[in-house]
């Protein structure tokens, strides 16, 4: 068997036992050791996965990424996120969906200080589903709003899906959590539309608050204050370049820390599980990356990556149809794969082509990013609509997904936005330069 059928039979055989369930991440890496025993030798293989399996578990770089996951769970285990969905009640409430909107609101501002959208969508769900419960919400709308509303941890830096991608491309991390600053705010905004909509064709869905006074709203301005103040120090830090992403993470898991000691509002117990559930998330995404960089070395030896760039160009087809069926793989694999594992296990393959054909690295980050958010929220995996159910038990899936298709178009818009207009993304980090 050639190098290159080798790299195809492995991919194929990635996909058909994905749906065994085993760990994405112990499948990539047991798939590339034995392509790469086949095509060159065991002791070779067994010596690549020694060294891959070191240089992840020890890289400095990659240690911003239990730092910011350890940000997110402080967060939500003092209670800030909490206050997050009180403060865009009070303002919003009153609105067509009013507190659909405010749970968006949420999801924005714990995004700007998480970094995962499994951990943004649980927290959110269990915040703020009781809630709308209470005020009579259908549950289809409101466990919809909050599988998509976490899809935003993984655009809004820091995202985790970034650092992954600008150490896999050599890219500015920087940077890209910049380029999703804007992108972020947009698609919030569209997933709002979205509600607000949706909320007025039919109201029954979404019953109205009550209104607040201005003395309410400006009372409640305190619970939003810590976390503009993290947001402004990590990334205003990131922006000046006052210091490093790893050091932006350390810098905001104190932050969350200190603020949660000052006020008082984090128990022993709640520390305990902020630290336990970063551990499980940390080494969750660290076997992933291990794993998907034994077999990114796999798929080297066989060429498939350059195989596919010289294929693609030698077609002659214009730059658009070229993304756009990218995009389209993209739609297709998040369906049923990971956004994480997705992108760890394309980007070596689709990466050589958008820079030969001239696209932004940095543009091209935050499009995958957009589209495998639609992947999250999508059958037959939607990993954020099974993080809602494993909280909201009661609620059957086949609810959760219909609730999600108004933010599924919300999403598709969004894409057919950035792609015509690249600024959107590149302003930001074009003024760091």
């Amino acid at each position: 068997m050639s190098p290159t059928m080798a790299g195809i039979a492995g991919l194929v055989l990635l996909f058909v036992l994905i749906f065994t369930k085993m760990p994405v991440g112990f499948l990539m890496a047991l798939l590339g050791v034995s392509g790469f025993g086949y095509l060159v030798s065991a002791d070779a293989a067994l010596s690549l996965a020694a060294k891959d399996l070191l240089d992840v578990f020890g890289s400095y770089n990659l240690t911003v990424i239990p730092l910011f996951i350890l940000m997110g769970q402080i967060a939500f285990h003092s209670g800030i996120s909490s206050r997050l969905f009180k403060v865009a009640y009070t303002f919003i409430g009153h609105w067509p969906g009013g507190m659909a909107v405010a749970t968006l609101g949420a999801c924005t501002g714990f995004s700007a200080i998480c970094g995962s959208t499994n951990a943004t969508a649980a927290t959110m769900a269990a915040v703020t589903l009781p809630e709308m419960k209470k005020y009579h919400y259908h549950d289809s709308l409101a466990t919809g709003v909050v599988a998509a509303g976490g899809s935003l941890g993984i655009l809004i830096p820091p995202s985790v899906v970034f650092i992954i991608y600008g150490i896999m491309t050599e890219q500015s991390i920087g940077e890209l959590f910049m380029a999703g600053i804007v992108p972020g705010i947009l698609l919030t905004v569209l997933f709002v539309l979205a509600v607000v909509i949706w909320s007025s064709l039919k109201p029954e869905l979404a019953p109205r608050g009550p209104r607040t006074t201005l003395k309410e709203k400006m009372a409640s301005l305190s619970g939003l204050l810590e976390t503009l103040l993290l947001f402004a120090m990590v990334m205003g830090g990131l922006f000046f370049g006052i210091f490093t992403p790893t050091e932006a993470g350390a810098i905001g898991a104190m932050g969350t820390l200190i603020i949660a000691a000052v006020r008082r509002n984090i128990t022993f117990r709640g520390l305990i599980q902020a630290l336990s559930e970063t551990t499980r998330i940390s080494c969750m995404v660290l076997v992933i990356v291990a794993g998907a960089t034994i077999f990114g070395h796999f798929l080297a030896i066989t060429r498939i990556p350059f195989d596919v760039a010289n294929w693609v160009t030698g077609f002659n087809l214009p730059a658009s149809v070229v993304m756009a069926l990218i995009i389209v793989v993209y739609l297709l694999g998040g369906c049923f794969i990971d956004s994480l594992a997705l992108i760890m296990l394309t980007v070596p393959i689709f990466y050589p082509v958008i820079v030969s054909m001239g696209f932004d690295p940095m543009w091209f980050g935050v499009i995958i990013v957009l589209v495998t958010q639609i992947g999250v929220i999508t059958p037959p995996v939607g990993v954020n609509v099974y993080v809602v159910s494993g909280v909201a038990r009661t609620v059957p899936l086949e609810t959760i997904f219909k609730g999600v298709i108004p933010m599924l178009v919300a999403l598709i818009l969004g894409v057919g936005i950035m792609i015509p207009f690249p600024q959107i993304a590149l302003f930001l980090p074009g003024l760091m330069k």
